[in-house]
């Protein structure tokens, strides 16, 4: 049991790969602080993990807002009297070519992929810091902080930002023994793109990874784990791509 006794904060607990964190966390002995904007999708995720004998509590919380966030971690407080763990998994995809792109939709892209981050990640290493306790972080990156595609703008830019902000977090925290980490999803079958259950998309995508096949949200639960875990002691400052080898691909 490699988080016996830790409790993990997940944001974007509600579904996909947040969800498949929380799962996998829990096999491992992990209390879940499940936390998403979504309410059902969360106490659902939840439930799962009680039903396979965990211990889970749900905040619904939108982690683009300081108070929203603070809720979050009073929640883990109040249940757990603290937390090892933190997860930031919340993301949204949406398309818009430059010439359209709205700056509204500019903007909750960057909130939720990008400024949750900084409010959740520096919530969390105040406690941490204060404390005298040491503490993993992993974020959650993309193939697309390496590559770009066209009518992504703001995810593409706010990827790209998740992983400096990993970098130069890594290094202001590491004297306090906190490890900060992210990592870098290929195309994953989660429910941030319905297109991706559709059979032809999955076989298209599959196409153009070596290893044949899309992802699946346990192949990125099996690698935030790793992170989280004492295996991991001496990495920081790294964003790992599991992407079946379509980075390497690129070059």
């Amino acid at each position: 049991m490699r988080l016996s006794g830790k409790v993990a904060v997940v944001t974007g607990a509600g579904s996909g790969i947040g969800r498949g964190i929380c799962l996998r966390f829990a096999e491992e002995g992990a209390k879940i602080v499940a936390a998403d904007y979504q309410e059902k999708g969360n106490e659902e995720t939840a439930r799962l993990v009680r039903e396979r004998g965990g211990d889970a509590v749900t905040v619904t919380a939108d982690v683009s807002k300081r108070a929203d966030v603070q809720r979050i971690f009073a929640k883990a407080m109040e249940r757990h009297k603290g937390y090892d763990i933190l997860v930031n998994n919340a993301g949204i995809l949406t398309s818009g070519s430059i010439l359209e792109l709205t700056e509204e939709a500019w903007d909750r892209v960057i909130a939720v992929n990008l400024k949750s981050m900084f409010l959740c990640t520096q919530e969390a290493a105040r406690y941490w810091v204060a404390n005298k306790r040491q503490g993993k972080i992993v974020n959650l990156g993309s193939v697309n902080s390496e590559f770009a595609v066209p009518g992504h703008p703001h995810y593409c830019a706010s990827k790209g930002g998740v992983k400096m902000f990993t970098r130069a977090v890594a290094l202001e925290l590491a004297p306090y023994g906190i490890n900060v980490n992210a990592i870098g999803p290929g195309g994953t079958q989660t429910m941030i793109s319905p297109n991706f259950s559709k059979p032809e998309v999955v076989e298209q995508i599959a196409k153009g990874v070596p290893l044949g096949r899309m992802a699946q949200p346990r192949d990125m639960a099996n690698l935030a784990l790793f992170l989280a875990s004492e295996d991991a002691a001496y990495i920081t400052g790294q964003l790992i791509f599991s992407d079946g080898g379509r980075t390497a691909r690129l070059g």
